[in-house]
């Protein structure tokens, strides 16, 4: 992987530290962006850029793009005033697409390439969607690597929810006429040399078409190496998500030896047995109800107070 373009991380000059306390490596939809809006809270911004300004290295690990990271989260940040020489990273696209950047914008954009979808089935799924499924869903066109369709956000969830596994099941039927293995949640339908290099990923507004090789867990290596690349070598980390795939991040920290615990936004879903601590609102004192980017922000304000004061 390509090391990174910004030098070690500074604030008015003073070098921050190299083995800070905590690092956070964050899913966005959920837990940091609003998965109704797709907006993040002016709250939620202003403790990003307290703890990235107090030396707490700031990580997202998503499947969104780049130009959403930059458009939704970067921007914000840059506005409320990320200090001079604080760099946060964001690793998008499930790992196939990284970029750092700082209060004067944004660095190179990596792709590789090899993690990446065939043209060809992306244009067929541009077409599948325009032709039968617009009035749902829209084919989003900032992927550099996944092809993904996401909700409209004025279709009831519903309404989407039952669409999407028609979606779903033509997205596969597409895959195999291209000759390509794919496999969704249990089901699996290899290509003609038996093998599965794709898989159909359906979140609660969205669909990825991805390689099998992405995922949290190439996420948390790549941010692990980013801040390697700094000279930093956090104490802890703490990962955040919304669903039962954000715990790869956590298990590939732990598996390598990082302290890490886990905190789950939206533990409705059930909330597995896991060798690491797994957090969610209640152990804020919060109800059950809160979830999502009120759940997130909670747990923001909370290490702020922590590191910050």
């Amino acid at each position: 992987m390509t090391a990174p373009e910004f030098p070690a991380s500074t604030t008015h000059g003073v070098r921050l530290p190299s083995t800070p306390p905590l690092a956070l490596l964050l899913d966005v939809d959920g837990p940091v962006a609003s998965p109704v809006t797709r907006d993040v809270k002016p709250g939620i911004i202003a403790d990003l850029v307290a703890l990235a300004a107090a030396g707490i290295p700031v990580i997202f690990n998503t499947g969104r793009s780049d130009a959403f990271i930059r458009e939704q989260v970067m921007e914000p940040m840059i506005a409320a005033g990320i200090p001079a020489g604080t760099v946060i990273h964001a690793i998008c696209e499930k790992g196939a697409v990284w970029f750092s950047y700082t209060a004067a914008g944004p660095g190179p954009i990596h792709v590789d390439h090899e993690l990446a979808v065939p043209q060809a089935y992306g244009d067929d799924v541009r077409r599948l969607v325009a032709e039968d499924y617009s009035r749902h869903m829209f084919f989003d066109e900032t992927k550099r690597a996944m092809v993904s369709v996401e909700q409209h956000i004025e279709v009831p969830s519903a309404d989407y929810l039952a669409e999407q596994k028609l979606f779903d099941s033509d997205a596969m039927d597409l895959m195999t006429r291209h000759g390509m293995g794919v496999v969704r949640l249990e089901h699996h339908a290899p290509n003609s040399d038996d093998e599965v290099d794709y898989r159909v990923d359906p979140t609660i507004i969205s669909t990825d078409i991805e390689s099998v090789r992405l995922g949290k867990d190439l996420g948390a290596s790549r941010a692990v190496e980013l801040l390697a690349g700094q000279g930093i070598t956090p104490l802890a980390w703490r990962t955040v998500g919304d669903s039962r795939t954000d715990y790869a991040m956590a298990d590939w920290l732990h598996h390598n030896d990082h302290p890490v615990k886990h905190v789950d936004v939206r533990p409705a879903d059930g909330v597995p047995v896991k060798p690491y601590d797994v957090l969610t609102a209640a152990d804020l004192g919060l109800g059950e109800d809160v979830i999502h980017d009120d759940a997130g922000g909670a747990y923001l304000r909370s290490w702020r107070e922590a590191m910050v004061g």
